[in-house]
């Protein structure tokens, strides 16, 4: 039993109650959370290397047996998913140490971000379908109320959106939820992949397998369920959007990935061509928004639309390849993505405005910020050797044995339009000439830009090293679709039918 699993749920927890009762004090709940934050990456490391030299590690809660209790399953996507989080929320609370207004950091700033903290984990780490819909509740709960944190008013209005669409979504989740538990008596997912492979009802099993569909696709932001996005990720704070940028659609693409990848195995081969047709719709109509915008951070949300698109790619391609280029790219992407908000967002922060009309001159007067943005923005488009290139080449060569050529040919032209539009900031923001007196405009302070450097430099480091992020994303890919290996780990070798018989019997 690996109890240590539910430490990235528990410190975070208590940290956030914490954070709460000292809410009054700053520097206090500052610590507490960074604290907490360093404490999760030093673990989730850890997890990272233990998990691809020894294979998966499971536990269950009060050691009540699988399929009948809680089960935490820590694999290699979700040890990268552990990983990757903890950066986001330790650049997060840096950034924030200079951005966010002390009134905000006051009113449960902190804790909030633990809490969202909090459910990352159990999102990542649970075993069963029922808990992911909870985790996915705290998720919400947590972002719309860094969202509204302020109470302006586009705040509430994008956070109102964000909530009602989400709800859409997640009452999507609980009908479909409700259906499989009734089709095949269980949610554990193990059980679940079992059990599904013998059911002689396919018929059914595709219908439910369509309301998750429905359902990650509206937490991921994909086409045509993605409106939520673009009207609320640039309304919270710099920091609160760099990492819902990064982070919160991406829990939506793992859940596809998990549970299409695990549990709905054979509804993934018949979905397979209209997730193709949504991630080529999504990527397309992301990009064509981001061309039509004139703020920072809106051209920013919609690429994370179109940006979402190739990680899908990924499923829609089916199989171990697929998959696998799929996670290297969501690794990449969540890195510069972040990276993009935060820099883009100092400029703002500077400029006392995102709009790209009234910006100009940053270039010369902040060098390091446009050079990490210059970075990030190739990185995104996928000029090689940048991280972006690798995983984009992947899909592509995947997508090109498979004779995907009209999913190819999409990819590969978005990436062109993806390039315009982020040139497109860089000649507003960064070349341009400030149209304006900048004499007075305050400087990029060490503490502003550090974090953002750290992203880029991480981002360099994973194009660099491309060939262990790709072959840890392969094992992570086996591991998802490798069921049989999931049950007996779960639920012992007999298997978790073989449990229930014996729990059973009388």
């Amino acid at each position: 039993m690996a109890n240590h699993l539910f430490f990235p749920l528990l410190v975070p927890l208590l940290s956030a109650v914490l954070a709460t009762l000292v809410s009054q004090r700053r520097v206090v709940a500052r610590t507490i959370a960074l604290a907490a934050v360093l404490f999760d990456l030093g673990y989730s490391i850890w997890l990272l290397f233990t998990v691809g030299a020894t294979g998966r590690l499971i536990t269950q809660a009060d050691d009540f047996a699988a399929p009948f209790g809680i089960s935490l399953v820590a694999d290699g996507l979700s040890a990268i998913m552990l990983t990757l989080t903890s950066i986001m929320m330790l650049v997060t609370v840096l950034y924030s140490f200079s951005t966010v207004s002390p009134y905000r950091e006051r009113y449960y700033y902190y804790p909030l971000l633990l809490l969202l903290l909090f459910g990352c984990g159990g999102a990542f780490l649970t075993g069963d379908l029922f808990n992911l819909y909870v985790w996915f509740e705290v998720l919400l709960v947590a972002s719309f109320g860094l969202i509204t944190l302020g109470g302006e008013r586009g705040q509430l209005e994008g956070g109102l959106k964000y909530v009602v669409l989400n709800l859409l979504g997640s009452t999507s989740f609980l009908i479909g939820a409700g259906l499989l538990y009734g089709v095949a008596g269980t949610l554990n997912m193990a059980h679940l992949a079992e059990r599904l492979g013998s059911l002689q009802q396919p018929g059914i099993v595709t219908a439910v397998a369509g309301f998750f569909l429905f359902a990650y696709s509206s937490k991921a932001g994909l086409v045509p369920v993605f409106f939520w996005l673009p009207t609320s990720y640039h309304t919270p704070t710099v920091a609160v959007s760099a990492l819902f940028s990064g982070l919160l659609t991406k829990v939506g693409i793992y859940a596809l990935y998990r549970v299409f990848g695990t549990v709905f195995q054979r509804e993934l081969e018949r979905y397979g061509t209209l997730i193709l047709v949504i991630a080529a719709l999504t990527m397309v109509i992301g990009v064509m928004g981001a061309m039509a915008q004139v703020n920072v951070r809106r051209i920013l949300s919609f690429h994370i639309i179109s940006q979402v698109g190739y990680m899908i790619m990924g499923l829609g391609l089916v199989g171990v390849a697929g998959l696998a280029a799929g996670i290297l790219y969501m690794v990449h992407h969540i890195v510069v993505k972040t990276a993009l908000f935060m820099i883009g967002g100092t400029a703002e922060h500077l400029s006392g405005t995102g709009e790209l009309k009234q910006m100009g001159g940053m270039a010369r007067r902040e060098p390091i910020l446009a050079i990490l943005w210059l970075l990030a923005s190739f990185s995104l488009a996928g000029l090689p050797p940048l991280s972006g290139f690798f995983g984009k080449l992947g899909l592509i060569q995947v997508g090109l044995d498979q004779g995907q050529w009209l999913m190819v040919g999409v990819a590969a032209v978005v990436s062109l339009f993806t390039l315009f539009s982020m040139l497109k900031i860089w000649n507003e923001v960064f070349w341009k000439k400030a149209y304006v007196d900048q004499t007075n405009m305050p400087r990029a302070s060490a503490l502003l830009i550090a974090p953002s450097a750290l992203l880029v430099a991480l981002s360099l480091a994973i194009g660099f090293g491309a060939s262990p992020v790709l072959q840890y994303s392969r094992y992570s890919a086996e591991q998802v679709f490798n069921t049989q290996g999931l049950v007996r780990d779960v639920c012992g070798p007999a298997g978790c039918n073989a449990v229930t018989s014996t729990a059973n019997t009388p």
